[in-house]
């Protein structure tokens, strides 16, 4: 008989937010693995991100959901608190509290970079003795940006530094188990606290889902082209930020040399970097286009601040001559975004922070194109770029072991391991 697994993750389709994406990736293999899944979410209209319908079709239609709600923004905005995660906090309480109360669980497991959520946790094991695991996507408490300029910071940064200064150590103290994208998150939250030195922890990337691709194509009449074809397009599509410059500022930079030296060939190219903020429509502010003014090539740069929907992005890197993936400069960041592009078999240029775990992973799949800033080259930029102007990319074919060993079936394989590894250990 299969475990119960009841999954806290308040963003879930339609919202499209990339943090629900290892749940919605993984709900139809869990059973298969030994777990049946539901899943406690926020009702979308409280979540003021962008929806895409089209993500339900990869929900299926067995998995149970429960909705809770949250307060609404516009009044609790007025005392600086607009966080879905803490709105909806009361509402989680009260509604898990019913659930666990009328049917039995053998784990609970948070998947969301809404963390404050999380604490939860705590108070549900206390009081139902039910183990939980915590899925670290981002760094909760983080002193990255602590020496950063004020205009470098995210908005109320010093408010949430110390929120979640706070909050982290509540959940993540009583935590039966970690999962995450990054090995080097896993090893700082066991730094930070010694009582869950010895719990089971994982590093788990988010897996390539193919019913995706089948769901974009069957539905491509409904989004609009962003790319001229008269061109040679190179796309990048999400997020952006300065912590990215030192990733872009090579390509920026061989490609000004380019024009200046051959730029016949080289003004056929255009760059276009979309959804590069997490801001509301029309409210994102540029961070890739004001470098492209440095390198005095903003001609050959777009930049859309806005987020398109989730296959609206598989369709358009799949309409790309090249594809382009940029790395943090943060040295724990991975990008879990990866997976997307290499589905599209198209060719890809991907420059990473050196400790990134996204370059053993595109160079395990076979990418020809993948650097570290320190030592990417001149020469390395101008074949990928005499390369896509000549239109004599390699036909791509990545390593078949590659595309099974991260496939999201496999994904979900090693979260219902890890999971068997909580219950066992508890008993």
């Amino acid at each position: 008989m299969n475990k119960k697994l009841l999954i806290i993750s308040p963003y879930f389709p339609p919202v499209n937010a990339a943090d629900m994406q290892r749940v919605r990736m993984s709900l139809p293999y869990f059973a298969g693995w030994g777990w049946d899944a539901e899943v406690v979410v926020i009702n979308p209209k409280f979540a003021d991100l962008a929806k895409d319908e089209l993500l339900m079709q990869s929900v299926p239609p067995y998995i149970k959901v429960h909705q809770v709600n949250a307060m609404r923004k516009k009044l609790t905005s007025k005392v600086g608190l607009g966080s879905i995660a803490i709105r909806s906090l009361w509402h989680y309480r009260s509604q898990v509290n019913r659930i666990l109360h009328d049917r039995h669980f053998d784990l609970i497991y948070f998947s969301t970079t809404q963390f404050p959520v999380c604490i939860l946790g705590a108070y549900w094991k206390k009081r139902f003795r039910i183990p939980y695991v915590i899925d670290i996507q981002d760094p909760w408490h983080s002193d990255y940006y602590i020496n950063k300029p004020k205009s470098d910071r995210p908005p109320k940064y010093l408010f949430a530094y110390h929120l979640n200064k706070f909050l982290e150590p509540i959940a993540v103290k009583n935590a039966a188990g970690l999962i995450s994208v990054s090995a080097g998150y896993i090893d700082e939250l066991k730094f930070r606290y010694k009582e869950i030195q010895h719990v089971p922890a994982a590093t788990i990337t988010f897996g390539a889902f193919e019913p995706d691709m089948k769901i974009a194509r069957d539905n491509q009449q409904l989004f609009t082209g962003l790319l001229d074809g008269q061109f040679k397009n190179v796309v990048y599509i999400g997020r952006g930020g300065k912590d990215m410059h030192r990733a872009v500022s090579p390509v920026f930079s061989a490609f000004q040399k380019g024009l200046k030296k051959n730029k016949e060939e080289f003004q056929r190219i255009r760059f276009h970097f979309i959804g590069t903020s997490y801001a509301p429509a029309g409210r994102g502010i540029k961070t890739i286009l004001p470098l492209a003014r440095q390198f005095g090539i903003e001609d050959y740069v777009s930049e859309i601040t806005d987020r398109i929907s989730y296959y609206h992005t598989l369709l358009t890197l799949q309409q790309a001559d090249a594809l382009f993936i940029p790395g943090s400069d943060d040295p724990l960041y991975t990008a879990s975004k990866i997976f997307p592009y290499l589905m599209t078999k198209k060719n890809i240029l991907a420059i990473f922070n050196p400790a990134s775990s996204a370059i053993p992973i595109l160079q395990e799949y076979g990418v020809e194109h993948v650097y570290n800033y320190d030592d990417i080259s001149l020469s390395n930029l101008s074949v990928f770029f005499r390369q896509l102007i000549q239109g004599d990319f390699q036909a791509v074919t990545f390593n078949s072991e590659a595309i099974k060993k991260f496939s999201a079936q496999e994904m979900a394989r090693a979260q219902c391991q890890l999971f068997n590894t909580v219950i066992y250990e508890r008993s």
